[in-house]
């Protein structure tokens, strides 16, 4: 996979050299080059940003500077084929929310190329002009703003590089995820304990220590559902009902959640938002 960043803080990068980034890169696995938006202006002060039409507070980023870089990197590699079609991926507060789902699609592609934004954002024209080139992903990696998207961009980067066939070291490490698709879909991942059996007073639980596969794998999904309904009960509401076997749904109720008349959950009354 091929990865392309554009940024004014081609520093802000530096941790794709380490970790699991780092590895996939030495191995060849992941080619990432990053791209200094400056090397794309044309005053001696490297203007990046206007003020905004229409008025209001903060600077908006130039199209200019963006379109040259873009087509540059574009015109970089071999894209005549469908399947060698960049991707751009905009990290953006208003973007769709980045999923497990997401990041298991965004590992499919070839070719990502980032457009991590400073300032109010990139003019909109530029997402305009090449979103009737290539596929175009808004991204929102939660419901806060940064000072830029360069974060967001090593937080999907990291996300995607762990889904590339021989990234990690063991080929299911990620199969039960939390939020990965399969048996343990829409769940968080329970707790996890390694030797020693016992520390500090604090015994790993007996069951893991038993052998019995079917044991465990049950104990780990009970967990997986009190630790869901605790975090996050938004994902127990919208569970499918047809993923919930009779001990999940014994669990859930042991828990104090209600079964509604189409078979969902609804939570505990005492936990619901006024």
């Amino acid at each position: 996979m091929r990865l392309d960043v554009v940024t004014i803080f081609p520093e802000y990068l530096e941790p794709l050299n380490v970790s699991l980034v780092g590895k996939a890169r030495a191995r060849g696995q992941l080619d990432v080059r990053v791209h200094d938006l400056r090397a794309w202006t044309h005053d001696r002060h490297h203007t990046v940003d206007d003020t905004p039409y229409g008025g209001g507070p903060g600077m908006v980023m130039k199209p200019g500077p963006w379109g040259e870089a873009l087509d540059a990197v574009l015109a970089s590699g071999t894209h005549d084929l469908p399947e060698a079609r960049p991707a751009l991926v905009v990290p953006t507060p208003s973007g769709r929310p980045f999923t497990q789902g997401l990041a298991v699609e965004l590992a499919g592609r070839p070719w990502l190329v980032f457009a991590p934004a400073r300032y109010e954002g990139i003019d909109r024209r530029v997402i305009e002009e090449y979103a009737e080139r290539l596929t175009v992903y808004e991204v929102s990696i939660g419901d806060y703003v940064l000072a830029g998207g360069e974060a967001a961009v090593l937080v999907i980067t990291e996300a995607v590089a762990r889904l590339l066939p021989g990234v990690l070291g063991n080929a299911e490490s990620h199969r039960d995820d939390s939020f990965a698709p399969g048996a343990m879909a829409d769940l968080l991942e329970g707790p996890v304990y390694t030797k020693p059996p016992e520390w500090r007073s604090r015994a790993v639980p007996e069951v893991l220590l038993s052998g019995h596969h079917g044991r465990i794998a049950r104990w780990r999904r009970d967990e997986a559902l009190r630790r869901t309904g605790r975090n996050r009960p938004d994902l127990v509401e919208r569970c499918d009902p047809g993923a919930l076997d009779a001990h999940d749904r014994a669990v859930l109720e042991e828990l104090g959640w209600r079964r509604l008349a189409d078979g969902r959950f609804g939570r505990p009354p005492d936990d619901v938002e006024e």
